[in-house]
C-alpha cells in the first residue's frame, strides 16, 4: 500500500513530512511514492529543473532514512513526458512537437541520455530500491512531430508501436544501469492496445503496469478482464492505483471522503476477483495538480482524514464502524463525517489547524462576502457601482450596512492571518501565495474595496 505524494505544487516542508510519516505506517501504509519532479535536487546540467524550494540532498536523505526506519518501501516516481523539463528553453529542442513542452521527441539520441542523467541521478541518492515508477502516462502529442510523421509513414509502423518502443526505451534504460529495479509504468496508453501488439512488443518483460481509476463507480469486470487480458500478454504483475484527493475537480480545495472511500472498496472487489498471484500492491495517489501547470487542488493536511479512511480500509478490507472509531482515534477527531464535507474538524494529527481554516474559508468567506455585496438590498440598492464609482452615498444609508462590512472585513482577516501563520509550519512562500490568490483573494479584495470606497464616499 503506496502513498503518493505529489511534489509538483504545495510541496511540503521536509519537517511536515517526518513528522506525517509514523502517522501513515500506523495507518497501514506500507511505502511511499515519490512524485519529485522539479523538488528533487538536480545538478550540472540539470540544475535548471529545480524549483527555488526543491528539497535539499541532506533533507532528502534524512526523510528517506526516517521512511526507511517506519518500515516504508520508497518508490521514486519520473513523469515522462516531462513537462517541467520541457517548459525550460535549455530542453525546448527535445519536444515532440515544437510549440508543446507535452512528449518528449522519441528519435533523438539526446531524448534518452536526458532521460538517462535524470535516473542516473535520482538513483544516487535513494538505497535498496525495488521498483521505479517511470510514468508514461497521458502521452498527448506522442506520433505529431515530423520526425514521428515520418517513422509512421515506414510499413508496418503505427501510433501504438511507437508509444510501446518510447516505453521499452525508457525502461531498458533504467535496467540496463540497474537490473534489479523494476520499472512501473501507469497503464493508460497500453489498454486499448491488442493482446498481440503488446505481447510482440517486449515492454510486458520489462515493466508492471499500474492500472489507474479514481472513479467511486469502477467497472469491477472490465478491470479483472484487463489484467487477465496483461497476465496473457506476459506482464508478470500488475499494480492498482486508487486515489485519497486530487481526482473530484481541478480546484477542489476540500475532499469529499465518501467518493475515496468508494473507489477503494470497489478496488477491493477487483482484487478480490483476480489472480492471486498477479497482484504486486496498490498506490493512493493523492493529486497536488492535474498536471504541472494547472491550479492547486486540495492540500495535503487538508484530505489526511481521507488518506487514513482510505488506507485503513485497505488494511482491514473494508469499512465498518470500529474501522472509524480506529481512524479517529489515530487522527484525534470525534467526528468523521464520510458523506457531507466536515464542518468542524478539529484534530491532533501534524497539518489539522490547516484542515479547521481552510473548510472555514471554504465554506463561508466566498458566501458571506457574497450576501453582504450582492444580496444586501442597502448595497444593491444605494451603493452600486453607479454610485461607487461616483463616490455617491446618503450618509444615513451608511449606518445600515457599514458596520457589517467592516466587522466582515476585521473577522475573516483574522482568520486568514491564522490560515498563513498555519502554512507557514508546512509549505513554502510561493505554495501559499498561490493558494491564497486562487481561494481567498478574491472575495477578501472585493470586501476591501467595499470598505475602501465606503470610507471614501
Amino acid at each position: 500500500r503506496l502513498v503518493h505524494l505529489d511534489l509538483k505544487g504545495a510541496a511540503p516542508r521536509a519537517q511536515y513530512l517526518e513528522q506525517v510519516l509514523p502517522l501513515l505506517h500506523g495507518l497501514g501504509a506500507t511505502g511511499l511514492l515519490l512524485e519529485y519532479e522539479d523538488t528533487f535536487p538536480y545538478t550540472g546540467p540539470l540544475g535548471v529543473l529545480q524549483a527555488p524550494h526543491a528539497y535539499s540532498p541532506t533533507e532528502l536523505r534524512a526523510l528517506l532514512s526516517q521512511a526507511r526506519a517506519q518500515g516504508l518501501d520508497v518508490v521514486p516516481l519520473l513523469p515522462f513526458p516531462l513537462q517541467f523539463v520541457l517548459k525550460h528553453k535549455e530542453f525546448a529542442h527535445l519536444r515532440e512537437v515544437k510549440a508543446l513542452p507535452n512528449a518528449l521527441n522519441p528519435h533523438k539520441e539526446e531524448s534518452l541520455a536526458l532521460v538517462k542523467a535524470m535516473i542516473d541521478q535520482v538513483m544516487a541518492l535513494h538505497e535498496d530500491l525495488q521498483w521505479f515508477h517511470i510514468g508514461c502516462d497521458e502521452v498527448y502529442y506522442l506520433g505529431e512531430g515530423e520526425e514521428s510523421k515520418q517513422w509512421l509513414q515506414q510499413q508496418d509502423n503505427t501510433p501504438e508501436k511507437l508509444c510501446l518502443s518510447h516505453i521499452k526505451a525508457v525502461a531498458t534504460c533504467l535496467a540496463s544501469s540497474y537490473p534489479t529495479v523494476t520499472p512501473i509504468v501507469w497503464d493508460d496508453m497500453l489498454r486499448g492496445m491488442s493482446e498481440e501488439t503488446l505481447a510482440g512488443s517486449g515492454v510486458p518483460q520489462l515493466v508492471q503496469p499500474m492500472i489507474w481509476d479514481y472513479a467511486a463507480d469502477i467497472d469491477v469486470e472490465g478491470k479483472v478482464q484487463l489484467i487477465e487480458k496483461y497476465h496473457r500478454c506476459g506482464f508478470s504483475k500488475v499494480w492498482f492505483a486508487s486515489a485519497f484527493k486530487g481526482a473530484t475537480g481541478v480546484n477542489q480545495s476540500l475532499t469529499l471522503i465518501g467518493h475515496h472511500l468508494r473507489n477503494q472498496l470497489e478496488w477491493l472487489q477487483v482484487a478480490s476477483r483476480s489472480p492471486a498471484d498477479v497482484l504486486e500492491g496498490i498506490t493512493l495517489t493523492g493529486w497536488q495538480r492535474y498536471d504541472h501547470f494547472s491550479v492547486l487542488c486540495e492540500l495535503l493536511p487538508v484530505a489526511i482524514p481521507s488518506l487514513a479512511v482510505c488506507l485503513q480500509a485497505l488494511k482491514n478490507g473494508g469499512y465498518s464502524e470500529k474501522v472509524k472509531e480506529n481512524v479517529e482515534k489515530l487522527l484525534g477527531m470525534s467526528n468523521l463525517e464520510i458523506d457531507t464535507y466536515m464542518s468542524t474538524s478539529l484534530g491532533t494529527f501534524p497539518g489539522s489547524n490547516i484542515l479547521t481554516l481552510v473548510t472555514q474559508v471554504s465554506f463561508y468567506l466566498k458566501s458571506s462576502v457574497d450576501e453582504l455585496l450582492e444580496r444586501n438590498r442597502y448595497v444593491t440598492g444605494w451603493f452600486s457601482p453607479y454610485h461607487r464609482k461616483r463616490k455617491i452615498i446618503h450618509p444615513i444609508i451608511m449606518h445600515h450596512f457599514q458596520p457589517d462590512a467592516v466587522s466582515l472585513l476585521s473577522k475573516w482577516s483574522a482568520v486568514v492571518q491564522d490560515l498563513q501563520a498555519a502554512m507557514e509550519q508546512v509549505f513554502h512562500r510561493c505554495a501559499i501565495e498561490e493558494w491564497m490568490e486562487e481561494n481567498v483573494h478574491p472575495s477578501l479584495q472585493k470586501l476591501q474595496q467595499v470598505v475602501d470606497d465606503l470610507d471614501e464616499a
